[in-house]
């Protein structure tokens, strides 16, 4: 798994994260995406969560 990961992304290492097929990065660049406010955004326009809208048309 380290060599492929390595391989593909130049990190073998984990967690080695992707969000709509764009790496991300690892801990990390993921943490500082947190941090800055900007990684709910990234997962919710990928639809890894779901918005209140969505929530609430499920619900009904």
């Amino acid at each position: 798994l380290q060599s492929a990961l390595a391989e593909w992304t130049g990190q073998k290492t984990v967690p080695n994260v992707f969000i709509k097929g764009e790496r991300i990065g690892g801990c990390d660049a993921t943490m500082a995406l947190h941090n800055g406010g900007k990684l709910v955004p990234l997962l919710t326009e990928a639809g890894a969560i779901a918005t209140v809208a969505a929530t609430a048309t499920l619900s009904s």
